[in-house]
């Protein structure tokens, strides 16, 4: 597939016999082979349902609270913050032949769903928000927080999942850097992996919006897309730097998979000098905390 900034940015659309899908996409439609994401919303009382199959799966709690029964456990009261600006994330890994419910135990729920294929089978389990490590990266107008969720190391296949947030004015994902190129050292560390990405923006006012490139060296791919809220970005390949106007905060949640469970990455030589100029932190953050933990939704 030629990707291009009419296909790699992708707009909420909701089926007409799913009315809690927000948002979907599948490998099929992104042109590549492992990422299947989807955005579903759940009013109190509402259930959902689904089959693994020969997928691996990550349900990442974005606001609101759940019950969830599977045939590989039950998990009760899942989720704390209202939405994603106000506290840290829940989540719940599956394995492959997982069947599973979720029943939303508040007003409303907003989940995100990931699938990728795997013939592995590694353990179900539930992602708290003292699981997730806080990372801040960057300095300056490119500070920005890192919440790990599902990240290298983490006991599935492929899956990595973090969630990023940043300040209004900022830069993120910054200086650009990309991971299409599967690369090791001779001790056989992986120094750069082949990733596909997708990128799911939440703005924290709703006329808010974030500017996005995605780009490659030689410039046969070359967009930059404007992203509202619940709009997803696809990362099939190159670099792909992340701005926010001053007055808007942003948040992604990032899904990856491909040729290893990592984040390693390339900067992009054109721009990797600008961290050696980095002085200061911005004091916006963090912008959410362990301590907003006690913020439950109604």
């Amino acid at each position: 597939m030629i990707h291009n900034d009419r296909n790699m940015l992708i707009r909420p659309a909701t089926p007409t016999d799913e009315p809690d899908v927000v948002t979907r996409v599948t490998a099929e439609q992104a042109g590549w082979e492992f990422l299947n994401a989807e955005i579903r919303c759940l009013t109190r009382g509402a259930s959902w349902s689904g089959r693994t199959g020969e997928f691996e799966a990550a349900i990442v709690i974005l606001g609101g609270r759940c019950s969830v029964t599977s045939n590989r456990g039950e998990w009760q009261e899942v989720g704390r913050r209202p939405d994603v600006f106000s506290g840290m994330p829940h989540a719940l890994y599956l394995p492959r032949h997982s069947e599973f419910t979720l029943t939303g135990s508040t007003d409303r729920l907003e989940l995100a769903y990931c699938r990728v294929p795997t013939d592995q089978d590694h353990p179900a389990r539930l992602v708290t928000p003292a699981d997730c490590e806080i990372e801040i990266r960057g300095g300056n107008h490119a500070t920005r927080q890192i919440n790990s969720i599902l990240p290298p190391g983490f006991d599935c296949h492929r899956i990595v999942c973090v969630e990023v947030y940043t300040p209004g004015g900022n830069w993120s994902s910054y200086p650009p850097h990309k991971h299409d190129v599967h690369r090791e050292d001779e001790a056989g560390n992986v120094l750069e992996a082949d990733l596909e990405e997708i990128y799911y923006h939440k703005i924290d006012r709703p006329s808010g919006y974030a500017i996005q490139q995605v780009y490659n060296d030689d410039r046969s791919l070359d967009a930059v897309m404007v992203a509202h809220d619940n709009d997803i970005v696809l990362v099939p390949e190159g670099y792909h730097p992340v701005s926010m106007p001053w007055g808007y905060h942003g948040y992604y949640l990032n899904f990856l998979a491909g040729s290893a469970q990592s984040l390693a990455a390339t900067d992009d030589p054109d721009h990797a000098w600008v961290k050696q100029t980095w002085t200061e932190l911005d004091p916006r953050i963090p912008m959410v905390t362990h301590q907003m933990e006690d913020r439950t939704p109604p």
